[in-house]
């Protein structure tokens, strides 16, 4: 029996069995805008469909199970043959297959198929993030095999499939597949040029054997993966199949899996090739050219990914502030909790906004939208994975001590918050791109400038933000040194010019007061006073 003492009040109740997608303002309005309507109802369907499912409490204990239970890796069985095997919770499949279900690798031939996926991407990161590596890298594999009609007409169907079938067997006989990705070495890191693998070729036209290692490959589990390596003629991309057409097991030695600080529930390997078949994609020497478009398509992925995780941050922490009593009043009521609230949803606002428009310049597909997406995606990438950790870590100091402690999910939050800004690319490699796109390929300034541009007029802080930008990119000297900050200058300009255009003018005017006005501080809770933060507050606010 409980002792007299113990009592249980004010505590906050979970945020659990309600709608993820439809309770995401910022998230549906952009969905709304940028969907034609033909499919309107059938998208929006399917993705409130989506976020019952990643709000019900079932599928939240999936993700705290998986997340708890990381993979284990099997090299051999019991008899001592060579297996290399990655074992996961059953609840890692249940995720995996819901996300395969909902579409999260099927965007690249259904109507609005890119804005969709989005949205649902980033509705599903919200559970665990984990899983959604597989899901990108099967996604983002496509347009890389498509260099290739044969190999293209061979694998793309099983690709874009609905059905997660997760036995290791030859692709043929699968009705579903998922992909990998190799590029990383141990002396190379970033610079992949540098790798050693080797690709001899084989008599038969196209195929090769692979010798080599790889320092990480994503999703060790899967059924193909693309890597690089040193054929005769450079550096080229290759298929590697895990299961071959008779049966046997390619070579595909894992070594160990990574020890990583977030990200607990997926696999990250090192792997080694010794004989490996595989067969080329692209030219030989062309090799980052074939890739480069699956790289765009994952780090794009890890904008999405990080706004995902900046929802659920400010979610939690929305919610929790509007339910807990302090000091005479619920916590959301006092000025200085609502300014860091109010800071938080500007935040997770502008970053999903930015996500979906560059979504929704995929499904567009024109010259435009293109050289847009050769600016921009970097730019995003660099900025809004890394505004993620700072915004997990103030909404955990929201939830004071509670949000310190593992039950209340916000330290998963923390260690996943890092990983998108590292992977695909990390800060330096995304800015360094960005002066690349700038140098040369003309179209792709043109075209920002354009976005931006149609927000002229609206807010005098966005035009002398835009003023100053065009003041900075006149003048190129020391560049390189300069090449984050003008990453973070590209970045902010595009958010704020979408915010006056789309978002409520309460938003609109706070973002472009802190973030491109200069009223605002370094730290989050630094808003004007004078602003509308109650209804930036109550926007974030997830009804469950």
């Amino acid at each position: 029996m409980a002792g007299s003492t113990h009592s249980v009040n004010n505590q906050v109740p979970p945020l659990v069995g309600y709608d993820v997608f439809s309770a995401d303002r910022a998230l549906t309005a952009a969905v709304e805008r940028h969907l034609d309507p033909g499919p309107r109802d059938e998208v929006l369907g399917e993705l409130s469909a989506l976020g019952r499912s990643a709000g019900s409490a079932q599928v939240q204990e999936w993700g705290a199970q998986a997340n708890e239970n990381p993979p284990r890796l099997r090299t051999h069985d019991r008899y001592g043959r060579r297996i290399d095997e990655v074992e996961f919770h059953p609840s890692w499949h249940r995720l995996l297959g819901k996300g395969v279900s909902a579409g999260l690798t099927a965007a690249w031939d259904r109507p609005a198929g890119h804005l969709r996926r989005a949205a649902a991407f980033l509705v599903w990161t919200q559970v665990e993030a984990g899983n959604g590596c597989p899901l990108s890298m099967t996604h983002a594999a496509v347009p890389a095999l498509r260099t290739d009609p044969d190999l293209a007409a061979e694998w793309e169907p099983r690709l874009t499939s609905m059905v997660y079938d997760r036995e290791l067997r030859p692709a043929r006989l699968k009705a579903g597949a998922l992909f990998g990705m190799g590029m990383t070495e141990k002396q190379g890191g970033s610079d992949v040029r540098a790798n050693t693998t080797s690709a001899r070729p084989l008599a038969e036209d196209g195929t090769y054997e692979l010798t080599g290692h790889k320092w990480f490959c994503s999703a060790p589990m899967s059924d193909g993966f693309l890597v690089l390596a040193q054929a005769p003629g450079g550096l080229t991309c290759f298929l590697v199949p895990r299961v071959l057409a008779d049966g046997t097991r390619n070579v595909f030695l894992l070594q160990r899996l990574k020890d990583k600080l977030g990200n607990r529930s997926n696999a990250s390997a090192e792997v080694e090739f010794d004989g490996t078949w595989a067969r080329r994609v692209g030219e030989e020497g062309r090799g980052v050219r074939t890739i480069i478009e699956m790289v765009a398509a994952t780090r794009l992925d890890c904008v999405l990914g990080s706004a995902g995780l900046m929802r659920q941050a400010v979610a939690q922490a929305v919610h929790h502030c509007t339910y807990r009593e302090a000091f005479g009043g619920k916590l959301a009521d006092k000025p200085l909790m609502r300014n860091v609230l109010a800071d938080l949803a500007l935040e997770s606002e502008a970053a999903t906004t930015l996500a979906l428009r560059l979504a929704a310049a995929y499904d567009d597909g024109g010259e435009q939208e293109r050289a847009l997406l050769r600016i921009a995606v970097p730019a995003a990438k660099y900025w809004v994975t890394k505004r993620c950790p700072p915004v997990a870590v103030e909404a955990a100091e929201c939830l004071g001590g509670n949000g310190y402690v593992e039950e209340s999910g916000m330290p998963r939050l923390v260690r996943e918050s890092p990983l998108n800004s590292i992977w695909e690319g990390a800060g330096n490699v995304q800015a360094l791109d960005v002066l690349r796109a700038l140098q040369r390929e003309p179209g792709a300034l043109d075209a920002y400038l354009r976005e931006v541009g149609q927000a002229r007029g609206a807010d005098h802080r966005l035009d002398g933000a835009i003023k100053n930008l065009l003041t900075e990119l006149a003048d190129l000297e020391g560049v390189q040194g300069r090449a984050r900050r003008l990453a973070e200058r590209l970045a902010l300009v595009l958010q704020g010019s979408l915010l006056v255009r789309f978002a409520p003018p309460q938003v609109a005017d706070a973002f472009c007061a802190a973030r491109l006005g200069g009223d605002g501080g370094a730290a989050f809770g630094t808003l004007p006073h004078t602003l509308d933060l109650a209804s930036v507050v109550e926007r974030a606010r997830p009804v469950a």
